[in-house]
């Protein structure tokens, strides 16, 4: 088993329940870690064989393109499509994080974190 890490992926969207949220947007944050057998392609080289990271990226990047009031639901439409997408994929953990939430307090960003094994 291998695993592959796209760390600090760095978005904007209109995530929230708050109607001001949907209108001025904010910073957000996206780690997501994917298990797959990679034995294969290490002997391969070959992309053909392996988990595509920029495929991964793609998939984060329209998913939180789409609004949702709650960043379960934006971490868990990601792993869906990374699980249906990316047969190789054994397990995946995503964290979607908002940077500066607006909860009235000095918070340096809100995580949410799901995962979903085969």
């Amino acid at each position: 088993m291998g695993v592959i890490k796209l760390k600090n992926i760095r978005l904007f969207g209109y995530h929230g329940c708050l109607t001001e949220e949907s209108k001025i947007g904010s910073d957000y944050r996206v780690d997501l870690k994917v298990y797959a057998d990679l034995s294969h392609s290490a002997k391969t080289d070959q992309l053909a064989d392996t988990v595509d990271y920029v495929h991964l990226n793609k998939i984060v990047k329209e998913e939180m393109a789409k609004r949702s009031k709650l960043l379960e639901n934006v971490a868990e439409r990601i792993i869906n499509r990374v699980m249906k997408e990316l047969i190789m994929v054994q397990k995946v953990v995503v964290d979607v994080s908002k940077i500066n939430p607006p909860i009235g307090g000095n918070v340096a960003m809100v995580t949410v974190r799901r995962k979903k094994s085969k």
